[in-house]
């Protein structure tokens, strides 16, 4: 090898440029990927500076999850309080150590109820429930996520919490021929669909395993227009570009509120406005308490709180980033 060979293998690689690029991309996580692993893709395909997603899929699970980019990061947080919507499948019979297909089996029972008895049991978990975190789960403890506990073959005493189920719905039933049971649940935020499942199975006196989870809608987002790593992989960077929603897209059940352009200049500034004032649609701050700000000419200024005939600036975008 020459010294000029040598030279040359030992440059470095010259960076490729990051882009300013502000938007939420939809993605459609596949099965046996993480969630911050998929960010991690995406984040590269488009070359963005500032990535972030907006709550964990496992990853056995598939289905959306929404990524945001640039400004839209300052909004992850309202995802993360989103009800999230799932298609699962359980298998009846069998328990398993980490509540789903990944973990080995650790009792089996005989599996005696029909699809009457299943669609029974659901009816029960409607509503406000206590769920106990499972031990294979990213919670902490003095520390350390509880899932390290459990590989260690640890277990250690966890607080129920309170969720909540909004729907809870059969989708399909393979009973007798086969245990397993299809179903849909719409849940609040910190709901484990797979303790559901072993709750359900506990219900029944068989016990159950989680199979299958695709998470199918956060909030008021879809996996109707989400995207795979594959076709963006395929895509060149105009056509990944056309797949960025708005950075509002991540606040659509927040009602909208206009601002003339005084408030919105004083509101950029993060100054709290008196909405009997400057507000063009005060009725709209009467009716809700938190916001989507926007200025005249449809810009997204950012989130506020209106309380007490007052608008309280929360999180702003930055000029021209929306």
């Amino acid at each position: 090898m020459t010294a000029s060979s040598k030279q040359n293998q030992g440059a470095a690689r010259p960076k490729v440029p990051r882009r300013l690029l502000d938007g939420v991309l939809l993605l459609d996580k596949p099965v046996g990927l993480s969630s911050n692993d998929a960010l991690i893709r995406a984040k590269r395909l488009y070359r963005v500076k500032k990535a972030g997603h907006t709550g964990t899929l496992d990853p056995l699970a598939s289905g959306l999850l929404p990524l945001c980019f640039g400004e839209a990061t300052k909004f992850s947080q309202d995802l993360l309080e989103a009800d999230k919507t799932y298609e699962a499948t359980m298998r009846l019979g069998i328990r398993t150590a980490t509540g789903d297909a990944e973990g080995e089996a650790i009792e089996t029972r005989e599996v005696n109820c029909d699809e009457a008895a299943v669609r029974e049991a659901m009816t029960r978990f409607l509503g406000d429930i206590v769920q106990v975190p499972p031990m294979y789960s990213a919670l902490k403890r003095d520390g350390k996520p509880l899932y390290e506990y459990a590989r260690a073959g640890q277990t250690v005493e966890r607080e129920g919490r309170e969720v909540k189920i909004l729907a809870l719905e059969m989708i399909a039933c393979a009973l007798p021929e086969a245990p397993e049971v299809t179903f849909r649940v719409t849940c609040s935020k910190g709901t484990y669909v797979r303790t559901l499942a072993e709750d359900i199975g506990e219900t029944l006196g068989c016990g159950a395993h989680l199979v299958m989870l695709r998470r199918t809608g956060v909030g008021a987002l879809t996996l109707e227009h989400a995207v795979t790593l594959d076709a963006l992989t395929a895509a060149d960077e105009p056509v990944r570009d056309t797949w960025l929603r708005p950075v509002d897209a991540l606040l659509s059940t927040f009602p909208a509120l206009t601002l003339n352009e005084e408030a919105a200049r004083r509101f950029t500034h993060g100054q709290r406005l008196p909405l009997n004032e400057l507000v063009l649609d005060r009725a709209v701050c009467e009716a809700a308490e938190r916001v989507r700000v926007y200025a005249e000419d449809g810009r997204l200024l950012g989130v506020a709180k209106a309380a007490n005939g007052v608008l309280a600036p929360e999180r702003l975008v930055v000029s021209g980033a929306a």
